[in-house]
């Protein structure tokens, strides 16, 4: 949080759904800016899965440094926790070069928890025996049971937390266990040790499903039945990185119980939910200044440049002191 005599790191966030146009922007406004990128996606943490979370290449990068980027084993579970202390690790370490932080990603519950401040990274709020605890309530008495404890001791937290989002549920449990303190008292007070500007990527709906359903092609085409393959023979849907879009639809095909074209069909139809699913999570959760650079690109994009000058003339220059 922001102590006196300081003033707050700004940071850089694109966000939007899948297949978008967020690598190009992050790159063109790294060089313009001098950014260093920091990835807010959830799987392109994970070795050797590069074509099915459509990773920047090293050609796309152009010289620009990336972070969170193929650092874990496909068997470790990288959770909220992980990416807010990495994250913020990285963030340090780009404003120790006089560089700005540029988070880049559509994972809407990551980047959600680093903007409203989520101490999930404190140590001392994880308690593996009570979390054990709690999950086995929820499978002997329900989620909603679960959530109704949640209800009781804190109602302002259990309103924003679906009763099925068991992991939330209980990490706000374990918040108020360990502390004493409500999770909405610990969520609700803004992030002042960052000041962030929010760049959305969208656009018509069906210009949108039909990139998603051309990239799936591509990444077809480029091998990403290898990198499931891999995924299916080391554990498949049992691994943490296991249950990601692109990779598990495939496993019925290896298992000789659907046709590799009904698999790429499930690839395309789930990448289409899922992003919808991101189009409305950052839409009601987060402040978005939204923009459309695939039908737009030429009134667009010099407003995003305006936008982002302005932004960093305001209050600082972007650094602590």
């Amino acid at each position: 949080m922001e102590r006196s005599g300081k003033v707050a790191q700004k940071v850089l966030m694109i966000v939007g759904p899948t297949a978008v146009g967020k690598t190009t922007l992050s790159i063109k406004l790294a060089q313009k800016f001098n950014g260093q990128v920091v990835s807010g996606d959830s799987m392109q943490v994970y070795q050797k899965l590069d074509i099915g979370t459509a990773k920047v290449t090293n050609e796309e990068m152009q010289g620009i440094s990336h972070y969170l980027l193929d650092e874990i084993p496909i068997d470790q579970r990288f959770s909220v926790a992980d990416f807010i202390a990495r994250t913020r690790k990285a963030i340090s370490k780009i404003t120790a070069q006089d560089a700005l932080p540029m988070l880049v990603g559509g994972t809407g519950f990551y980047l959600q928890s680093l903007v409203d401040d989520f101490h999930f990274g404190n140590d001392q709020y994880q308690d593996d025996h009570l979390r054990n605890q709690l999950h086995q309530y929820a499978e002997e008495n329900g989620q909603k049971a679960l959530w109704d404890r949640l209800d009781q001791i804190d109602p302002v937290a259990a309103a924003k937390i679906p009763f099925t989002n068991e992991r939330r549920v209980i990490r706000a449990l374990e918040v108020f266990e360990k502390t004493g303190k409500k999770f909405s008292v610990q969520s609700d007070h803004p992030n002042n040790s960052y000041d962030f500007l929010v760049i959305g990527l969208n656009t018509e709906r069906a210009v949108l499903y039909e990139r998603i359903n051309d990239r799936v092609d591509l990444m077809v085409k480029e091998g990403v039945l290898d990198e499931a393959r891999y995924l299916y023979e080391n554990g498949g849907s049992k691994l943490p990185a296991g249950k990601g879009i692109g990779y598990k639809e495939f496993y019925p095909y290896f298992e000789h119980q659907a046709s590799l074209e009904e698999c790429i069909a499930k690839v395309k139809q789930n990448s289409r939910h899922y992003a919808k699913r991101q189009l409305t999570w950052f839409r009601n959760k987060m402040d978005v200044h939204w923009f459309d650079l695939i039908q737009n690109f030429d009134t667009d994009y010099p407003r995003i440049i305006e936008l982002v000058e302005k932004w960093l003339k305001e209050k600082n220059n972007g650094k602590m002191d």
